[in-house]
């Protein structure tokens, strides 16, 4: 039985570049940085205090159902907007005939309560450092409102969508750190390929930009503390390079069938042709250096795409810029794609976007996407030192207008999760 064509037909972003996907998009192409110091609290008493934050994102006008604002929070709000901007840039939405016949999925962020809510709740219940059980107990049903329980559920942004749009077919949420979104879009081609759905709904969306966050990343040693550079902070493959700078943001793309696509005519931006999902199994924070696990995981993907090694003409790498992750990315690259690997653009856009966590893999996948239809690949910003071990042909100066025919787009998550997804211009 023919295998069927799965394509993307509308893209939704929310990210520190734009609010929308055009300028988002823009913002990219015209090399500039959505990093900055941090302002939405006082960072200043941290080894870190950049980031790369959403900018005048006002969620009332961004998404139109205020009923179900009550129980939303930063990083949700991210994704009910993105997700409305896929439906619209779509020009679908689900109906009462076929909401049976639509998924969603969606890679979930890696915090389910906001850092306001853990501010009220330690002065009353755990003054002195320690939780006070008794008064937890006594008290609780006075603290704790129904909201604020919906708000920190892991599974509520994916609720939240499917409510939003009457989703009533299958519906999952991923949690695999960096690879969550690129596993929730891999997950969705699973689903539709074996004909669980006509339509998904698939992306991503986190914030860690609050304290709590910042500082767990600070105490692993893993994003840059070059405060007083914040634009050039994130130089993935640079051999200067010394940590990620801390994202957020959303993106979530619209999924139909090729033929469900072409009877109703709509504009088609790639296919998602394949995906690969492997566990490296090495440290919970580094990638193994050899690139064992990531190469599994470009391997399964372009074996499922239907793709050779040199077919590939542009990779979206992973990229995050801390010394492991770059070298384990570029060792796998050169592995699977033998020669091949020299002579294709590569760039890492989390050198302009810092690194969205859980959303990650569905904004590179968006930029795939992107680069496909405008047949161009996007820069790797502040590589200006080349590491003589990360020596591919990374994208450096300026964007580049080049034949886009089919991307490979890697995501790996602390813990060991490999994501890796392959995309082909449209026939």
């Amino acid at each position: 039985m023919q295998q069927r064509k799965i394509v993307i037909t509308g893209l939704g972003i929310v990210s520190p570049l734009g609010n929308d996907t055009e300028s988002t998009w823009q913002n990219l192409l015209n090399q500039k940085s959505g990093i900055a110091s941090i302002q939405s609290f006082d960072a200043t008493g941290f080894p870190t205090h950049i980031a790369a934050e959403v900018k005048n994102f006002d969620p009332k006008t961004a998404f139109p159902q205020q009923r179900l604002r009550k129980y939303t929070n930063k990083f949700t709000d991210f994704a009910l907007a993105a997700a409305e901007q896929a439906f619209v840039d779509a020009g679908i939405k689900p109906t009462a005939s076929d909401a049976e016949r639509w998924g969603v999925v969606t890679g979930a962020g890696m915090m389910t309560a906001e850092f306001e809510y853990w501010q009220r709740f330690a002065p009353q219940f755990a003054p002195e450092g320690e939780v006070d059980l008794a008064k937890l107990g006594k008290e609780s049903s006075e603290f704790i409102r129904v909201a604020d329980f919906a708000r920190s559920v892991c599974n509520t942004g994916l609720s939240l969508l499917a409510q939003a749009y009457d989703i009533r077919g299958y519906a999952n949420a991923v949690h695999t750190a960096c690879a969550s979104s690129g596993q929730a879009l891999g997950l969705a081609l699973q689903v539709m390929r074996r004909g669980d759905a006509d339509c998904m709904l698939a992306g991503g969306f986190d914030s860690m930009i609050n304290p709590v966050g910042l500082s767990d990343f600070c105490l692993l040693g893993a994003v840059s503390t070059d405060n007083e550079n914040p634009q050039g902070a994130s130089r993935p493959f640079d051999l200067t390079r010394n940590g990620f700078v801390l994202g957020e943001g959303s993106a979530f793309l619209i999924l139909e069938t090729l033929e469900h696509a072409k009877q109703r005519g709509a504009y088609i931006y790639a296919e998602l042709a394949g995906e690969g999902n492997s566990m490296s199994a090495y440290r919970i924070t580094d990638s193994h250096p050899s690139g064992d696990g990531a190469m599994q995981a470009i391997r399964d993907a372009l074996k499922e795409a239907n793709v050779s090694p040199n077919e590939v003409s542009y990779v979206n790498a992973h990229g995050t810029s801390t010394k492991m992750n770059d070298l384990s990315e570029t060792n796998a690259i050169k592995t699977v794609l033998g020669e091949h690997a020299y002579n294709i653009p590569v760039s890492s856009t989390k050198s302009q976007t810092g690194h969205l966590i859980a959303a990650a893999g569905a904004i590179e996948a968006a930029f795939s996407a992107l680069a496909i239809k405008h047949q161009i690949a996007p820069m790797t910003a502040n590589l200006t030192t080349p590491d003589p071990d990360c020596n591919l042909d990374f994208v450096t100066d300026g964007p580049r207008d080049c034949e886009v025919n089919v991307v490979l787009s890697n995501s790996f998550g602390f813990g060991g999760s490999n994501s890796s997804l392959v995309f082909k211009r449209p026939e």
